[in-house]
């Protein structure tokens, strides 16, 4: 039989590897898309991966793309939320708008999507939802504290889920990768420069050091850390081990992180502190 999965943000990066990988393995993959040139690329990659546009922002797309999974099955194996974004700024003058949008789209699109897919999935006898987090969500990472609030409330909304669905066959993963080489930190620092463009003159000044630094650091992400295709590889594992755990950190930098918030937060602030002191300056 076979086991339909909906894998969300899949145009580029990891939910392209990932739907890539799934498709080869046997999976049927809806992998969301919200551009044609994208659907089309999709569709040339494999014959099991079947392009989807969905906006998870917007109830009216979702409901449209689970219309269009329905003209070929009732029923779904996992959901793969992956689309999301990272916004940047600081607190102390980010305007609530940008935070708004993060969440919109990491948290909240999320959560739209899986009430749609929750019908789908109560007649399985095992089913999943993965959630890509970050090593974000431990909350270390000055500057980019949208993005690693959104991580960390997707993470515990969907702990919520598995302690109050009446599903026992649904398991609810997250995944929490360190740095990825993907295209979303190209993506994320110009939308963080255009978010950054609001901010009043006062905090551009303030912080202009901590702005340099932040897009430089982003920009190099898009070349160095994980190879997509190793996350691509812990979601197959994730969709086909029996008993998978609950959380999985991936990179060196996502184990660093989590045991960095197994120490007291007035020791890791410090720490923290420090180490940004340094590398700006």
């Amino acid at each position: 039989m076979d086991k339909y999965v909906l894998i969300t943000g899949s145009s580029s990066g990891l939910g392209k590897s990932a739907a890539q990988k799934l498709a080869q393995e046997g999976f049927k993959v809806f992998a969301g898309v919200r551009k044609q040139e994208d659907k089309q690329a999709l569709e040339q990659l494999h014959s099991n991966i079947i392009p989807v546009f969905i906006d998870v922002t917007s109830d009216e797309s979702v409901n449209r793309a689970f219309e269009k999974i329905k003209e070929h099955t009732d029923k779904l194996f996992a959901l793969v939320n992956n689309a999301g974004v990272a916004l940047a700024g600081p607190v102390e003058y980010i305007p609530v708008d940008i935070l708004k949008k993060q969440f919109d789209i990491n948290v909240f699109g999320a959560i739209r999507t899986a009430q749609k897919a929750l019908p789908f999935m109560r007649d399985i006898d095992d089913c999943r939802i993965v959630n890509i987090s970050s090593m974000a969500s431990y909350g270390i990472f000055p500057f980019i504290s949208p993005y690693c609030v959104s991580k960390r409330a997707l993470d515990m909304f969907f702990n919520f889920l598995t302690l109050e669905c009446k599903m026992p066959n649904l398991k609810v993963v997250s995944i929490k990768p360190g740095v990825v080489s993907t295209p979303i930190w190209n993506k994320s620092v110009d939308a963080s420069l255009k978010n950054l463009e609001n901010l009043c003159e006062e905090g551009k000044k303030k912080y202009a050091k901590e702005f340099d630094f932040l897009m430089k650091n982003a920009l190099k992400n898009t070349e160095k850390g994980l190879n997509p295709q190793d996350i691509a590889e812990l979601v197959f594992k994730v969709l086909t081990v029996k008993n998978p755990e609950l959380s999985y950190n991936i990179g060196k930098d996502s184990v660093f992180a989590r045991l960095m918030s197994y120490l007291p937060v007035k020791i890791s602030n410090s720490l923290v502190k420090a180490g940004l002191k340094n590398r700006i300056g």
